[in-house]
């Protein structure tokens, strides 16, 4: 495990996103598994300032996204497709063709499940995964358990979950109360995993997940198996470390 210690949450997306282009420039066909929320959204910006300057060429790259809400229409404003798209999709040079996020409408869960996970087998798998931490250590929608699930899944959203993602919405009901989300060893699969955490309140998380017991309790904790994982933390997110 790699940490990176950033001075704030500008020094901390100019950082993650320097290692994201790092690897499209270097492997112009890059499969990237990206992340919604508000923590990626610097990051973004950065990706979006470095494609518009030249530096940068995502013609040739594809996405997954790590998770999707069930039962929200793709232009559905709060659905991760739309956010994607505001927010970095619409602003590179990224093909449509090559976009890959799981079908919010999909009749058939598992059928749709089954199908994402081939989709990302069938690219040769992600090359970089990029995650955020939540509160209690969940990364995607993969919440504490009593195990870790594997593959791409449909998962009941949390209590607590739900309250977070309220802020998103005119009300808590309107929040769907289910969300496709990448599998711990989806994740793990990645060749190399990027998590970046920022603030004061995730920093016993941070300490609990990277530097305590591996355990699905702390469904984070997993990534201190994998064989390239790098932390990307401000000062006060790593304070306990």
């Amino acid at each position: 495990m790699r940490v990176i210690r950033a001075v704030d949450y500008f020094d901390l997306s100019r950082k993650a996103a320097g290692i994201i282009a790092a690897m499209v420039t270097l492997k112009p066909d890059s499969v990237l598994g990206l992340a919604t929320g508000d923590s990626p959204l610097g990051i973004y910006r950065h990706l979006a300032d470095s494609f518009n300057s030249g530096d940068i060429d995502f013609s040739q790259t594809r996405a997954f996204n790590l998770d999707e809400y069930r039962g929200l229409a793709p232009d559905a404003e709060q659905s991760y497709r739309l956010f994607m798209w505001k927010n970095l999709f619409s602003k590179i040079n990224i093909k449509t063709e090559n976009l890959n996020i799981p079908d919010g409408l999909a009749g058939d869960p598992d059928a749709e499940c089954a199908r994402y996970e081939a989709a990302i087998r069938d690219c040769g798998g992600v090359d970089m995964q990029l995650l955020g931490i939540g509160h209690n250590g969940h990364i995607g929608f993969n919440e504490p358990g009593g195990s870790f699930v594997v593959n791409t899944h449909l998962v009941d959203l949390t209590d607590s979950t739900i309250d977070a993602n309220s802020r998103f919405f005119k009300t808590r009901e309107e929040v769907p109360v289910q969300a496709y989300t990448m599998g711990i060893g989806s994740i793990m699969r990645a060749r190399k995993v990027l998590l970046i955490v920022t603030g004061r309140q995730k920093a016993e998380i941070v300490k609990r997940a990277f530097r305590g017991a591996v355990s699905p309790e702390v469904p984070a904790s997993i990534l201190q198996l994998h064989c390239d994982f790098t932390l990307v933390g401000d000062e006060a997110a790593l304070s306990l470390m």
